[in-house]
């Protein structure tokens, strides 16, 4: 079942992107995933950080791909997302697959599993380079997770990616093609995360996306 929860402090960046998102969620769910390679990667390395008894909340969950490929790994899964578009997509596939273990939930970060936690992990692919307040949302993040348990994200680094592009980036923006997105570096994104509360067990990158930093850090 899809819950919708309507945040009241959504600020400029949240409402616009949750708008940009809406509009663009039939095109996102039809493309096919950029590098495959990574991708698969990506799972596997996750799956082997989950446990069967394992409560899960993922951040920023698009279409709800992962969700459900990670799924039968947890006992539960709450996956949400700001966009209400994308989440009625995960729905149908939720119900198509019949994961009886995941509740997708259109809702801001500062909402998303509120008031279900603390949980073993929190999830949050390619989501952390497209947050206005890096460090509001990793305080709400660290606040989701269960003393012991992990945080695992994969961001964007487009500060390590040619200069050229953040013309282009801020061009698509000014003409409603592109969400916030915030230039980092890989150093300036661990600090950040490890800055919040977190303890470092893993730091990588997968084939063919060295833009891109996984990382699995624990709350203490």
């Amino acid at each position: 079942m899809t819950t919708i929860i309507h945040s009241h402090g959504q600020d400029t960046h949240m409402s616009t992107d949750a708008a940009f998102w809406d509009k663009v969620a039939a095109k996102y769910a039809a493309r096919k995933v950029g590098n495959p390679t990574a991708y698969e990667e990506t799972l596997a390395e996750t799956i082997a950080h989950l446990g069967a008894n394992d409560r899960v909340l993922e951040l920023g969950c698009g279409t709800g791909t992962t969700a459900l490929k990670l799924a039968p790994h947890v006992k539960s899964m709450v996956a949400s997302d700001i966009s209400t578009e994308m989440i009625a997509i995960a729905e149908q596939k939720r119900q198509a697959e019949g994961a009886e273990n995941v509740r997708f939930v259109a809702a801001g970060l500062a909402e998303a599993g509120a008031d279900e936690g603390p949980f073993d992990t929190v999830l949050a692919f390619n989501l952390l380079h497209l947050v206005a307040d890096l460090d509001e949302a990793l305080a709400t993040i660290h606040a989701r997770i269960r003393p012991g348990g992990l945080f695992i994200s994969k961001s964007g680094c487009i500060g390590e990616m040619n200069v050229l592009f953040r013309p282009l980036i801020r061009a698509m923006q000014l003409i409603g093609r592109a969400p916030y997105v915030r230039i980092m570096k890989k150093p300036e994104l661990e600090a950040a995360i490890v800055g919040a509360g977190f303890v470092l067990e893993q730091s990588r990158c997968f084939t063919g996306a060295p833009e891109s930093l996984y990382i699995v850090v624990r709350r203490p």
